[in-house]
């Protein structure tokens, strides 16, 4: 079953002569369940292509659907909500709030939606990511591995069916990367959800489903 389609997408920035084409007619299928990697050097479209995908930027061109649904015809207020729940990004950079602790980041997108967490969920997915004993800290209390652990289960929080990853073992040495990348590839199997990820290390890319290549916007 497909997840995640997307039709001729493109995105220009600039105009005439500055004209740049990130990506050109992209067109995907991501089958649910799915770890699709996303590979490409430096300035390839990468980033901007994981960004259409999640709703954070419009495209020129073309259409993206999550579960038949074409997010960018959805007004702002409802790509937002609908992004809130059916999405999870995790970045590169942590980006946790500060004066809250473990337990408060991973509920924080629940509690924007304006709902009660489920807590035996939330449990599990602390244990999980074991961060039990850490629930209580705040982020410049914890290493960047488990900083990383806590964005992971923040975007879990809210049982999303796609979970986005751009180059979320970046900023972590190998052995930690090792860690972090079981527990997104052991997470997805346990929720049962997809995982789009972009990555520069060649040995994640080799653990995923399938590979997807972009040179110069285009797929390879």
């Amino acid at each position: 079953m497909v997840i995640l389609k997307t039709i001729n997408l493109s995105k220009v920035y600039g105009k005439d002569e500055n004209k740049v084409h990130a990506l050109k007619d992209i067109n995907i299928n991501v089958e649910k369940g799915e770890f699709l990697a996303i590979v490409g050097p430096s300035g390839s479209g990468k980033s901007t292509l994981l960004h259409l995908l999640g709703g954070l930027d419009k495209p020129t061109e073309g259409t993206v659907e999550i579960d038949g649904v074409d997010i960018y015809k959805l007004s702002e207020d409802k790509l937002a909500i609908y992004r809130r729940r059916n999405i999870g990004f995790v970045f590169q950079q942590y980006n946790l709030i500060p004066v809250l602790n473990v337990r408060e980041n991973i509920e924080m997108p629940v509690r924007l939606d304006k709902k009660i967490p489920d807590k035996e969920y939330i449990d599990d997915l602390i244990e999980f990511l074991g961060l039990t004993e850490r629930q209580r800290h705040l982020p410049n209390q914890l290493s960047g591995g488990q900083q990383q652990r806590v964005a992971i289960g923040r975007a879990l929080a809210a049982k999303p069916s796609i979970i986005l990853a751009d180059e979320p073992t970046g900023n972590l040495d190998t052995k930690t990367t090792g860690e972090v990348m079981n527990l997104i590839k052991s997470s997805i199997k346990k929720y049962n959800q997809t995982l789009v990820l972009i990555t520069h290390n060649e040995n994640i890319a080799q653990s995923a489903d399938r590979i997807l290549s972009i040179v110069d916007g285009e797929i390879r």
